[in-house]
């Protein structure tokens, strides 16, 4: 069995300190989550940035800013910026970070409602249009998936030569207006992609262990992160996003996988 990928989703774009102390917002505190991951096994650095007073943003000197901070005390760290942004930013806004040229960015596959009058949009013509704009910067893609609409959205445009072999997919799962976090779920989406995809499963709030601990067992990878879950267990607050990722850490030991390393998810993802 291939060794296990952990990406730390350290910070997102809607959780505030007021859900958990530690969420970072600074340049300096994402740099502290960044580092308390990767030192716990994270090889990839899911990431959102935001100013000083937590308010997101996709402005490509910021994220250089913190990227370049991340790199100097992570020098190998796969640094995979987020192209989702927030909800009402346009695409090329979004698509900002994609011009510093990064190994990973992510590709939302489909359009979600968040709640309310929430509606994260992604039309088919933009997902074509993130897709040119990555093939054309030599970034590949993690393919976010909310839904198995998604997932066949991404086969398509496959066969349509806007997204290459080998894929990678992240299930997001558990969010309000996507499908659930349950096993059953996680079964139907884990056999609806190729045989030579890879995957990689975020599990929201209290889906975060347990599906964690499938992808463990299926051979898949894992996400865990601030932007997901800010608990450790139930009611009581996580430190910091290493601990986070330890805590996989030692579920993967149970299940005897090794940790990639930096260098080896890049093998594993196909990332030149």
């Amino acid at each position: 069995m291939e060794k296990l990928i952990i990406t730390a989703a350290i910070c997102g774009a809607e959780v505030l300190k007021e859900h958990n102390p530690a969420v970072p917002y600074t340049v300096e505190e994402c740099v502290r989550e960044a580092k308390s991951a990767y030192d716990a096994g994270a090889s990839i650095i899911h990431l959102h940035v935001r100013y000083d007073d937590g308010t997101p943003t996709q402005d490509r000197n910021r994220f250089k800013e913190v990227m370049d901070a991340i790199y100097k005390v992570c020098p190998d760290v796969i640094i995979q910026p987020s192209t989702g942004g927030a909800v009402g930013m346009s695409n090329d806004e979004r698509l900002q970070p994609t011009e510093l040229n990064p190994e990973l960015a992510t590709l939302d596959c489909g359009t979600l409602n968040f709640g309310g009058d929430d509606v994260f949009m992604n039309t088919e013509n933009t997902i074509k249009y993130f897709a040119q704009k990555m093939n054309e910067r030599g970034i590949k893609p993690e393919l976010e998936v909310f839904d198995k609409s998604m997932i066949d959205m991404a086969l398509r445009l496959h066969k349509k030569g806007f997204i290459k072999k080998p894929m990678h997919f992240d299930f997001v799962m558990g969010v309000n207006g996507g499908i659930t976090g349950e096993l059953r779920d996680f079964i139907f989406l884990r056999g609806s992609i190729p045989d030579d995809a890879t995957y990689t499963v975020a599990g929201i709030g209290r889906f975060e262990f347990t599906l964690a601990t499938a992808a463990i067992i299926d051979g898949g990878h894992v996400r865990v992160g601030f932007e997901d879950n800010v608990f450790i267990s139930k009611g009581v607050l996580a430190k910091s996003n290493g601990e986070l990722v330890e805590k996989v850490v030692r579920i993967a030991k149970e299940f005897g996988r090794e940790i990639a390393s930096p260098n080896e998810a890049r093998k594993i993802l196909g990332i030149n």
